[in-house]
């Protein structure tokens, strides 16, 4: 065994193995310990062993079945972290056991016109699907367990990609992103989601200028991203507004500048940020997914060149809280999905940035806790009480 506990005598390759996973039974279920199965991959499949995972707020929202055109279980939930391939299907070349890697929901399987075009991140096969469950290959599962009460094999379904709360997961290669081995995973498990998606919203979606004014609505860890992004990029003013004031403290060390408490300002809140910034934001950024939030993001952009990036995840089916002639007035509104990066071929430089100093993103300044895996229950309640940014599990 190496020092990350897999084999390098390729033991376990080809064979199932059997380990710990949370799986989430049904809505609003508590996660219950499984000793599940996971086969080995097959053609363009990884198999990894997760070491570290965290849970975002699209975790806590799928288990709770808020949308439920998305329900599908028994599932196994995550997709933030970082680990270690174990062994790989036929076909792969750009992967190998014992290769350190970062799991991304919106693959890049490189090959397709949509991975050679430089006007998108998105992949034919392997872009995030919230209605996705199983395996591209096949539409199988690569997951299952042992019913009690049968005594039947029963799949569990994957999740946006990765299914990253077990201690070994199976991926399509095009969702496996190999990074500098001296990386400390513990940290990089944060590109897998949420840094990567917050400061690519302001970096490659927005391309937040130096000197601009920036709002961002909603100080999450996607919110907080966003800002660690502007301020890498010198914006002069970044407006957080959410309707928790406790929010500004760790706001100030992601380069926030101003709050609104969207609770207490007395008057909407664009109305607000117009005033404070002599008619509007440069960029504003919803990361709530709440329509209405939306619609004061939008409303709280300059005229003539305003641009709103949506990364909120919102409810079906309403639409977009905006009349089309309202877009007349040179405002402008896009979504953004991982923050525009291309995973496989643009995060391991990324990585690599940050260890040479070149970026100095603050992902210390994310991890409010740290947790055995089978504290999985409590990490969620922290996250659904708002205590908690990223709560990083150790496998």
């Amino acid at each position: 065994m190496d020092t990350n506990g897999v084999s390098n005598g390729g033991s376990t390759q080809g064979k199932p193995i059997k380990c710990k996973a949370a799986v989430a039974w049904g809505p609003s279920e508590p996660l219950v310990m499984e000793e599940v199965e996971v086969a080995p991959p097959e053609r363009m499949e990884v198999r990894v062993k997760i070491l570290f995972t965290s849970i975002c707020h699209t975790d806590l929202s799928f288990w709770k079945g808020e949308n439920e055109l998305q329900r599908r279980f028994p599932r196994i939930l995550g997709h933030e972290a970082a680990g270690v391939v174990e062994s790989v299907g036929e076909g792969v070349e750009d992967l190998a056991p014992g290769d350190h890697v970062v799991p991304i929901f919106n693959g890049e399987c490189g090959s397709c016109a949509y991975c050679s075009s430089i006007a998108t991140n998105l992949c034919k096969s392997a872009r995030v699907n919230a209605f996705k469950s199983t395996m591209t290959l096949d539409n199988g599962t690569r997951f299952s367990v042992i019913n009690q009460s049968t005594g039947t094999r029963e799949p569990i379904y994957h999740f946006l990609n990765t299914s990253t709360f077990a201690e070994y997961t199976v991926l399509d290669s095009a969702c496996a992103v190999k990074i500098n081995p001296a990386a400390p995973l513990e940290k990089m498990c944060l590109l897998s989601c949420g840094i990567s998606t917050g400061v690519g919203a302001a970096w490659n979606t927005a391309n937040v200028s130096k000197g601009s004014t920036v709002a961002i609505f909603g100080l999450g860890a996607v919110g907080l991203a966003v800002a660690e992004g502007a301020r890498l990029r010198g914006a002069a003013k970044i407006i957080g507004v959410d309707i928790n004031p406790e929010k500004f403290t760790k706001g100030k060390e992601m380069g926030i500048t101003d709050f609104v408490n969207s609770k207490t300002c007395g008057k909407p809140v664009h109305e607000v940020i117009k005033e404070m910034t002599d008619g509007g934001v440069d960029y504003g950024f919803e990361c709530t997914g709440n329509l209405d939030v939306l619609r004061e993001t939008f409303v709280s952009t300059h005229d003539g060149w305003g641009l709103t990036v949506m990364l909120g995840i919102h409810p079906t089916p309403r639409m977009l809280p905006l009349h089309p002639m309202e877009l007349f007035d040179g405002r402008r509104i896009v979504g953004s999905t991982f923050g525009d990066f291309k995973g496989k071929t643009q995060l391991p430089l990324l990585v690599d940035q940050c260890m040479q100093g070149e970026v100095k993103i603050n992902f210390d300044g994310f991890i409010t806790h740290k947790m055995p895996f089978s504290e999985i229950r409590e990490a969620f309640r922290l996250l659904e009480e708002g205590k908690s940014l990223r709560c990083v599990l150790r496998l």
